[in-house]
């Protein structure tokens, strides 16, 4: 959303104050209206429609408070800031309580302070509105239901009983088995109106995860130049997707605990208490177990998230799903790039059935992008030959109809994946980074690995 597009009402029976707030804030570029009263301001919003609503707290004919909740009962989707000159914690808090975003003190001392809590606003609701289009594209623009869950019906019918509970959700799988998406499907089946927000824990340094996670106040450290909203104010009214919660550093387990327990928390460097209603799904491809066992990971906060445990099988335990899954992903892939591919042949239909995918979907989805880009352009069917690339090694056998067969060489996990980190780093001349991308881990789980398995890098 643009600021010529963002509406804003400024309430307050100071005249001064609404001159001055309107003529910031339209010198940054949005649309401002200004009203001397609560009443004055329900006639306005009327046919103005404001995104978001700047109002006095202490106002004769009627308070802010009192404004805020007549507004919500018509406009949920309005915004509030409250401006108060009684600089009490009670006050905000009894404004946040109410649906208030945040709260400024008068006189402001600074027109920064204004312009940076209308901007966190205007963040929260493109973030909202980029959302709500994703809800709208869903069943169109991502993959069907009998495609995501193909192989996976048990998990489907799970999903449905639980999406429109509030109960937390663990979702427990390999790497690239579509645990991002299978949470933002949960997300679009509950009653949630608000954003999807997602993060990855082991994607943030720990001494930004806290954060990221719960905001910051402005000077809360060095290079905290401005107040930030967290992911569970962003997720108010929607879902927070905690990706890879075994990499979460402990001391962001205790806060993350209390949140589940009170829905209740802090910025970073911040006093005022704030809650969250937001849905938690959160994801492993780790033994949650073990790391209880070895000291990283809380046991009460493993119980606290696994109310409604889900596993996601590997794509080798899930039959007929290769074929389901490659057929979908090479028509739209061939789509993207501008090929005509519709069809698998049954010779590389039996190629990838034989191959163990320890990437699962996002390796499949990699092996048939690569196969689409390097086929002919008039080619319309996918052949046993544009998969030439995969390294599966394999041995002919006839059944006893005379049809050539082809069974993979059987080899241990470790094995697979000691051979796709050493040949990952191979391409990527040594950087673990790159590497970690293309193998759909974290870093320091690929760094792991490589401590594991011994790998050297080859001169």
């Amino acid at each position: 959303m643009e600021k010529k597009d963002f509406r804003i009402l400024v309430v307050d029976d100071e005249r001064s104050l609404v001159l001055l707030a309107t003529r910031i804030l339209k010198k940054e570029g949005y649309d401002v209206k200004g009203a001397y009263s609560g009443p004055e301001a329900l006639v306005i919003m009327e046919k103005f429609a404001p995104n978001l609503i700047i109002s006095d707290l202490k106002m004769p004919e009627m308070s802010g408070i009192e404004l805020l909740k007549k507004v919500k009962r018509r406009s949920p989707e309005t915004d509030f800031i409250i401006l108060t000159a009684y600089a009490s914690v009670e006050n905000a808090v009894e404004a946040m309580k109410s649906g208030a975003l945040d709260y400024l003190i008068k006189p402001l001392k600074n027109p920064d302070e204004l312009r940076l809590a209308v901007e966190k606003v205007l963040e929260r609701q493109t973030l909202i509105r980029s959302n709500t289009l994703w809800q709208t594209q869903l069943t169109d623009g991502l993959p069907p239901t009998n495609v995501i869950f193909a192989g996976m019906e048990d998990v489907w019918q799970q999903i449905q009983r639980v999406a429109s509970t509030e109960a937390t959700i663990l979702l427990h799988g390999e790497s690239g088995t579509g645990k991002s998406l299978i949470a933002k499907v949960i997300h679009q089946l509950s009653n949630k109106t608000g954003a999807f927000v997602e993060l990855n824990c082991a994607a943030i340094p720990e001494t930004l995860i806290e954060s990221e996670l719960f905001g910051h106040e402005k000077g809360a450290f060095t290079g905290a130049i401005k107040t930030k909203q967290g992911k569970f104010e962003l997720a108010q009214d929607g879902t927070i997707f905690l990706d890879e919660i075994g990499e979460m550093p402990l001391s962001a387990q205790a806060k993350l605990l209390r949140i589940l327990q009170e829905r209740a928390f802090e910025r970073v460097g911040g006093t005022i208490t704030l809650t969250t209603n937001a849905r938690i799904v959160a994801a492993t491809n780790q033994d949650l177990k073990a790391k209880i066992a070895d000291k990283t990971f809380r046991e009460d906060l493993y119980y606290r998230l696994n109310v409604f445990p889900i596993e996601l099988p590997p794509l080798r335990e899930r039959p007929g799903a290769v074929e389901t899954i490659g057929e979908y992903l090479l028509k739209t892939i061939s789509m993207r790039v501008g090929k005509h591919m519709q069809e698998i042949s049954k010779g590389a239909l039996e190629l990838l059935k034989s191959y163990h995918w320890p990437g699962n979907i996002r390796e499949l989805y990699n092996t048939i992008e690569r196969a689409v880009i390097l086929a002919d352009e008039k080619q319309r069917i996918l052949d046993r030959s544009d998969l030439s690339f995969l390294d599966i090694t394999l041995e002919d056998t006839t059944s006893p109809d005379g049809t050539t067969l082809h069974e993979p060489e059987l080899k241990k996990l470790e094995e697979i994946e000691k051979e796709a980190i050493e040949k990952t780093l191979m391409i990527t001349k040594g950087h673990r980074r790159k590497a970690a991308d293309i193998l759909g881990i974290s870093l320091r789980t690929l760094q792991y690995k490589i401590k594991k398995y011994g790998y050297k890098k080859k001169k």
